[in-house]
């Protein structure tokens, strides 16, 4: 091989890690300042004070937290065979937090009831997808 050949294939992945990575330290940021944003906003309603080093500690854990979340639920949705994620998978991903998963499945109840019903009727039609909500049942304890 010459010099310089195959380094175009190597340096685009190089620049596709870094486009990555400035991606999500954005994504990190903006969830840092959201977060510390509510936690200002609940401490002066309680009439609280929370230091600065306390709200950044708080919005790091979140932001991993939120992370692991989100690999669950694409790993929930891949073992379902499904390319993305769907509520069922949220629902699941609560499983050990009994209130939280009883909160979610009436928050989607709730989400299914304002739906139109002509909407309901399209979506049920999709065999694969009726296939994929019947394999997830998560039993009320």
């Amino acid at each position: 091989m010459e010099e310089g050949e195959g380094e175009g294939v190597i340096g685009s992945d190089v620049v596709e890690r870094e486009e990555d990575e400035a991606a999500t330290e954005l994504l990190r940021d903006r969830f840092r300042l959201c977060t510390i944003s509510i936690a200002e906003a609940e401490a002066k309603r309680n009439d609280m004070e929370v230091s600065q080093p306390i709200m950044a500690c708080i919005s790091d854990l979140a932001f991993k937290f939120a992370e692991e979340l989100a690999k669950d639920l694409e790993l929930f949705a891949q073992h379902a065979g499904r390319k993305s994620v769907n509520m069922e998978d949220v629902i699941l991903s609560a499983h050990r937090n009994k209130h939280l998963a009883t909160s979610l499945r009436s928050f989607c109840n709730d989400l299914k009831a304002k739906e139109p019903q002509s909407d309901r009727k399209r979506k049920k039609g999709s065999k694969k997808e009726g296939k994929a909500a019947a394999v997830i049942h998560i039993p009320d304890i």
